[in-house]
């Protein structure tokens, strides 16, 4: 074939997950009554929508296929996705695209900034994809957009959702030296489940982010959160909250996993309501500032209303320790 016969597939014909083609499919199970959610509808979802579009924005609401975008859109919460829209990572549970990324945008701080300005946040989560293929994992870029929304949006309190910078020196200096707010790092499941569930990954380098982030800066608020219905037992779950306490992390997010599509991680179980209660009431017990566990719990869900009262409980507990 002559090189002018050779062409690249329209981007609407490319595989998203091109690593997953290959795998057995498994139908995605019918959601319970409490984890359905209506469909995104109304003015301001729309005209966060658009917003974003205008300024060339990526957020993790739609990438991830997020089942709260409908609820935050329509309240002009968004959380921004950074870095592009590929990740170099391929985790068996996760809905955003894989693949070569391209280079950074060199306007994307400036854009993340404004956007932010115009929506009035109170709180924002920044997060990224993976970018394995930069010497710093991104950490530089994720420096600049917190400055650029500071510079424009300095009441704006801002928590970042970073990648786990395996292999990469001194980049975790760089976020934590920028000053967001929040620094949160998931470990997303169990540590029994990494090589199925998030292969690229290592369970205690991220638990070891975490530590190091409080250890940098003591005042940061540290986050993390994990997905149930994977397959985990009960008493796993609860070994991973006793190993964030150790990393002194102070706010926990516990969610269900829904699947994406056939060729992602099967659900293993829908956890209920009351599953839930448990493990937030076994959580609180353990020491955490904060908990949020309920089926439609994500790590952004609620993010700025959280914030507040993470403040609120840090400064209760500085009162009663005066």
């Amino acid at each position: 074939m002559a090189d002018s016969e050779i062409s690249t597939p329209p981007k609407s014909k490319r595989l998203r997950h091109p690593e997953k083609r290959n795998r057995p499919d498994s139908p995605p199970r019918r959601k319970p009554p409490w984890i359905r959610v209506k469909a995104p509808s109304g003015a301001t979802y729309f005209e966060t929508r658009n917003l974003m579009r205008e300024n060339n924005l990526h957020t993790v609401c739609e990438e991830a296929a997020c089942p709260n975008i409908g609820e935050c859109w329509g309240k002009r919460h968004a959380t921004m996705m950074i870095m592009g829209d590929t990740c170099t990572r391929a985790c068996a549970f996760c809905n955003v695209k894989t693949g070569r990324p391209g280079q950074l945008d060199a306007g994307e701080p400036e854009n993340v900034a404004r956007a932010v300005k115009t929506l009035g946040l109170r709180h924002v989560v920044i997060t990224s994809v993976d970018r394995d293929d930069l010497d710093d994992g991104g950490a530089e870029h994720f420096a600049q957009v917190i400055g650029r929304v500071r510079a424009l949006a300095p009441e704006t309190t801002i928590e970042v959702l970073t990648p786990d910078f395996l292999g990469k020196q001194g980049a975790l200096e760089v976020v934590v030296a920028a000053r967001p707010d929040v620094f949160n790092h998931n470990l997303e499941t169990v540590p029994g489940l990494y090589p199925q569930v998030r292969p690229g990954a290592r369970y205690f380098n991220s638990l070891q982010l975490l530590a190091k982030a409080k250890e940098l800066e003591p005042n940061i608020f540290t986050k993390s959160g994990i997905m149930v219905g994977l397959g985990e037992e009960r008493q796993a779950v609860h070994q991973v909250m006793d190993d964030l306490r150790a990393a002194e992390v102070d706010f926990l997010t516990i969610g269900q996993y829904l699947q994406p599509t056939p060729k992602h991680h099967p659900v293993a179980d829908f956890v209920t309501p009351e599953q839930f209660a448990a493990y937030e009431q076994a959580a609180r017990g353990k020491g955490f500032l904060l908990v949020a566990a309920t089926p439609l719990t994500r790590s952004s869900y609620h993010a700025d209303s959280d914030f507040a009262e993470l403040a609120r409980r840090r400064a209760q507990n500085h009162l009663a320790a005066s």
